[in-house]
């Protein structure tokens, strides 16, 4: 009774509304957020909203509009910046945005062109007719956030659409895609399909590539970075881009290379894998949250390995408080069941990694014993 009285109350808003408030549940789903009834209204508003078959099967103007982003695309609503990443959530409001506040007028003719050459199905024309209108935007773009006061406007418009921190962000990040499209294709189309093997030789290769990059637009690393990662068979393999190049293993000499900031972006995987065991928790799922912790481990531990001095780095201070978090995490979770449980928070090793590295343990028994914590603590054993 209690979901259709917020159904009905629902009925008698907009479209626009009912659309981002659905974009908001699932943004907040994907936060491990839990929000009674929320399921049931998704289903109703993505019944309405989404028919069976149009969201995807069906190609849409915005998808087109779109596609440069697809490979530096992340899932969930990430709470930290993503280097060369950008949120899909933030897709929505996005394109809300631009076709009622930013070029209304060029969007709904974009739009009507668009839905002419999807039913000719005319891919060519597709393409480029996607292409003048993004080139459109990222003009506008910059016109309207070069100034404190466009970019106050901006935000403010945007938070009518989404609650999302990383809206603004992934707006900027798209502007600069735009941009640097071309360059990026031509760098894309250079790497293999699948980088199953990320040794010496084929760091080389790739470093190569990214150096004739750089210096067609320096500003877009991390967007090609992104696109090698997404390549590689370990994205946390990035790493060597940035090790390989550098005179030492020393972290200060690893933080004077060119492409330092595949670190940083090592890092945001970390961090997008914290959200994800939070979600896992949350959501009573005890062998995710088992591969997402030996997930986040192997990921430090090669960091530790590739990088010197890592823990006195500015990568080891957020390195740290990543594992913080996991912490309270894990600990909130353990509070349930003291008597099961309360012996794993003592578990710590002699380089001090704290209590993540106590839950994954070392090597592959600690890592069953991980297994086995995880499946108490869920109480699935």
């Amino acid at each position: 009774m209690r979901i259709d009285r917020i159904w009905e109350f629902l009925q008698r808003l907009s479209p626009l509304t009912r659309s981002c408030l659905l974009t908001e549940l699932e943004r907040m789903e994907s936060c491990g957020i839990d929000m009674p009834g929320s399921a049931d209204l998704q289903a109703k508003l993505r019944a309405e909203l989404r028919p069976d078959g149009a969201n995807d099967n069906t190609p849409t103007p915005s998808q087109y509009f779109f596609a440069p982003l697809d490979p530096l695309l992340v899932d969930g609503a990430p709470e930290h910046a993503n280097f060369g990443r950008i949120a899909r959530s933030s897709l929505v409001p996005i394109w809300e945005w631009i076709s009622r506040d930013l070029l209304p007028m060029m969007a709904r003719d974009y739009n009507e062109q668009m839905k002419l050459l999807i039913a000719a199905n005319k891919a060519r024309d597709l393409q480029q007719a996607a292409a003048a209108f993004q080139t459109k935007v990222a003009k506008s773009l910059e016109g309207n956030l070069r100034s404190p006061e466009g970019a106050a406007r901006a935000r403010s418009k945007l938070a009518f659409y989404t609650a999302s921190p990383s809206a603004y962000g992934d707006l900027v990040k798209m502007m600069g895609v735009f941009r640097a499209s071309e360059a990026l294709a031509k760098f894309a189309a250079a790497l293999p399909e699948k980088i199953l093997k990320f040794d010496d030789a084929q760091v080389d290769k790739v470093t190569g590539l990214l150096d004739s990059f750089r210096k067609q637009d320096p500003g877009a690393v991390p967007f090609a970075l992104a696109v090698v990662a997404g390549r590689l068979r370990t994205p946390r393999e990035l790493m060597h881009i940035a090790t390989k190049a550098a005179r030492t293993r020393n972290a200060a000499d690893v933080a004077a290379t060119p492409y330092a900031i595949a670190i940083s972006m090592v890092l945001d995987q970390i961090d997008d894998k914290r959200i994800a065991l939070r979600v896992a928790l949350r959501k009573n799922r005890a062998t995710i949250a088992r591969d997402v912790l030996a997930d986040i481990n192997r990921t430090e531990a090669a960091l530790r390995v590739r990088i010197r001095e890592f823990d006195a780095s500015e990568w080891g201070t957020r390195m740290g408080g990543i594992r913080d978090a996991i912490s309270v995490l894990v600990e909130a979770e353990v509070n349930r069941f003291p008597d099961q449980l309360g012996h794993i928070l003592e578990l710590r090793n002699s380089r001090g990694n704290g209590l993540l590295t106590g839950l994954i343990g070392k090597g592959r028994d600690a890592i069953s014993d991980g297994a086995t914590f995880c499946k108490r603590l869920i109480g699935q054993a």
